[in-house]
């Protein structure tokens, strides 16, 4: 199979494969220490967003279902970087917690992916790599507003 020429590809399309090859890389990194990118991706966003958030607000950031969140923590719990608990709030609602190791692990994990991300980003200028930025949080914003506004008007009869 040959490789589609990028000079022909949509915006979508380059973003779909910058995002592909994005995440091989980085699996190249974390396999060896019994990662794969979702299941760095859930730690990652536990680390940002506090120890202890609820599974549905990891899910909900990290812009993913919970039955594959739910997939992803199994994962993480039965290699011990972990643990998941009962809200002391909501019996309902259990909790998600880095345990030692898993902050160890994450530790670890911080060189190797700062690397991948220095070598991808290698040969942008400052100038350049700013305005992507923000361009992609335009792009994502307004994918959300149509998202916002498409599933208003479903079930509307005119």
């Amino acid at each position: 199979m040959t490789s589609p020429n990028p000079e022909h590809m949509s915006i979508a399309e380059h973003l779909g494969r910058t995002a592909r090859l994005w995440r091989r890389v980085a699996n190249s990194e974390l396999e060896p220490l019994g990662l794969s990118y979702p299941r760095w991706s859930a730690l990652w966003m536990l680390r940002r967003l506090g120890d202890g958030i609820s599974q549905s607000e990891l899910a909900q950031a990290l812009e993913i279902e919970l039955g594959s969140l739910m997939r992803t923590l199994k994962h993480l719990e039965a290699q011990g970087l972990i643990t998941r608990r009962c809200s002391p709030e909501d019996k309902r609602t259990r909790t998600v917690h880095v345990t030692d190791s898993g902050s160890d692990l994450m530790s670890r994990i911080e060189a190797r992916v700062l690397r991948v991300r220095k070598h991808l980003l290698s040969g942008i200028a400052a100038e350049d790599f700013d305005a992507l930025e923000r361009v992609l949080v335009t792009i994502n914003q307004n994918a959300m507003d149509y998202t916002a506004t498409t599933e208003d008007d479903c079930g509307t009869e005119e």
